[in-house]
């Protein structure tokens, strides 16, 4: 939906409204768009937060394991005799 900024003066809470219910607002100016409405993402509560937090925390410490040693991680750069390639 494209308002001008004239009009969305007299009709903001309606427009709010709108937007919150995840309508479009776009408000122009002169015919050019110049703003838009968009709902502001809700940030979660502290119990959901640390519950969240533990979730990643679990699953992140399960899927760890001993992967290969970096002691010869760079052997492709040098020759048989140890010397650069």
């Amino acid at each position: 939906m494209r308002v001008t900024v004239t009009e969305a003066k007299g009709q903001l809470t309606e427009l709010v409204r709108r937007a919150e219910a995840g309508e479009e607002i776009i408000l122009t100016r002169h015919g050019r768009p110049a703003v838009r409405l968009t709902p502001v993402q809700s940030v979660l509560s502290p119990d959901k937060r640390l519950a969240l937090l533990d979730l990643l925390s679990s699953k992140a410490s399960a899927k760890a394991s001993d992967g290969p040693t970096a002691a010869h991680s760079q052997d492709f750069l040098y020759d048989e005799d140890g010397l650069p390639k």
